[in-house]
């Protein structure tokens, strides 16, 4: 029962990765807003508490689901670069931990962004990984 509630929760994630739409895939690696001092709520439907990204300056944290965690970032708005590093969290045991596992995955992998409105994209070259709204 328990690797059949892993695996539909690691295809949920992934099917909600897809590659980029053509709107997007203009803008990949050019020029972006800043995303300094801005915060994001992902925009899947997931089970439990709805994962978050603040960025203050060269740091980054939020909730994965269940933990807080914290990181650095390197981002370059003129080059739409995006890299999160030294990612640590809190270690409570939830319900959801392959979800959080997953979105800490993908916050690791991300190396571009891409700002459309009030929507964050995150993407590992052209794959989009992850996206959110922006919170208010």
């Amino acid at each position: 029962m328990k690797n059949l509630f892993l695996s539909i929760a690691a295809a949920a994630v992934l099917a909600s990765c897809g590659t980029m739409s053509s709107a997007s895939a203009s803008k990949v690696g050019k020029a972006q807003p800043s995303l300094a001092n801005t915060k994001w709520t992902l925009a899947d439907n997931v089970k439990g508490k709805v994962p978050t990204l603040n960025i203050e300056g060269e740091k980054i944290n939020g909730n994965g689901g269940c933990n807080n965690y914290f990181g650095t970032a390197t981002i370059s708005p003129s080059t739409g670069d995006f890299s999160a590093g030294q990612l640590g969290s809190t270690k409570m045991m939830c319900n959801n931990m392959s979800v959080e596992q997953n979105f800490m995955d993908m916050v690791g992998k991300a190396n571009k962004y891409v700002i459309s409105g009030t929507t964050l994209e995150l993407y590992k070259d052209n794959l989009l990984l992850l996206k959110f709204n922006k919170a208010e």
